[in-house]
């Protein structure tokens, strides 16, 4: 995928061709940056399980060789000219985008392997571990948003349309964009809960590790069940915020044009999430400041 990402680099520096109003190597650039950042994370976790690790490499053997399924059937379709996704326009093209249906649910089923795995594991640091699990779960629900962008668009039929799906709602495909990630600015876009969720995956890891990495420097963030408590607080702030922007996609509206209902909901969430995080470091615990032998145990390994 590193090598996939650079090759699309210099197609979009060398190919000026556009396709519904996009660089046509945009897709395969950004995809293949997404699925380093997605397998790395999955090769770590996969790393940090004490048991089923024969399941886990299967799994991730499985999700890579999808993977590069799908960015073959991209990249390809690119070097043609063509559309990779929602494309019936003949036999050939319908077939890819089928062929591309069947590795991404491939994909899907291999991480929700490694999502019972994660849940079944006993992982030393509940932070991280916790981390973890709501993460890959996100990530499975991010996914699946995916699944709604292939429904036939308004003015779209089945065997008779030569594009079915699309990422836009209430606006069609290729309209005007935001820069660098090609969302709509007129309408709803279905690639932006696709997105965050997805790299739920990695935020909320980085977020354990963030504070194990300051645990040393503030007392309270010492302690493991403090910790434990950021991150089931910031996995249930994602998973609403997550829901909201679903919500806000599929009724038609811009991501940078919310509605009074939106901004209220949102504003409901940030409340909730900096009441919690105070509480969160408020609330005595046992042990409160002292680094328990558990606690070094549990950042070793999560560093290592």
């Amino acid at each position: 995928m590193v090598v996939m990402a650079v090759a699309s680099a210099v197609g979009l520096v060398a190919d000026d061709r556009v396709l519904v109003g996009a660089p046509i190597w945009f897709k395969p650039f950004k995809f293949s940056v997404s699925f380093v950042a997605y397998c790395l994370s999955l090769a770590w976790m996969l790393s940090l399980l004490p048991r089923g690790r024969r399941v886990g490499w299967w799994a991730g053997t499985v999700i890579a060789l999808a993977g590069l399924v799908e960015m073959v059937i991209i990249a390809g379709q690119a070097m043609r000219g063509k559309r990779s996704h929602f494309n019936h326009e003949t036999p050939f093209d319908e077939a890819l985008f089928t062929a591309m249906a069947i590795t991404v649910t491939v994909l899907w089923l291999g991480t929700l392997v490694v999502a019972v795995l994660l849940l079944r594991a006993r992982i030393a640091d509940r932070a991280a571990a916790w981390a973890m699990r709501s993460g890959i779960v996100l990530a499975l629900a991010g996914a699946a948003v995916g699944f709604l962008m292939t429904q036939p668009a308004p003015g779209q039929r089945r065997g008779a349309s030569k594009v079915v799906g699309a990422h836009s709602v209430g606006v069609p495909d290729g309209g005007p964009s935001m820069p660098l990630t090609g969302w709509s600015t007129t309408g709803g876009d279905l690639r932006i809960p696709h997105f965050v969720g997805m790299h739920a995956l990695q935020l909320l890891p980085l977020l354990a590790m963030a504070l194990t990495a300051l645990a040393p420097r503030f007392v309270r963030l010492a302690d493991g069940r403090v910790r434990l408590r950021l991150v089931l607080l910031a996995s249930g702030g994602y998973t609403t915020a997550f829901a909201l922007i679903l919500w806000q996609a599929l009724r038609g509206q811009p991501l940078l044009q919310p509605d009074g209902l939106t901004l209220s909901v949102a504003g409901l969430i940030l409340v909730v999430v900096l009441l919690g995080t105070y509480g969160s470091l408020r609330v005595p615990t046992p042990l409160a400041g002292a680094v328990t032998a558990e606690d070094v145990s549990a950042s070793k390994e999560l560093a290592s």
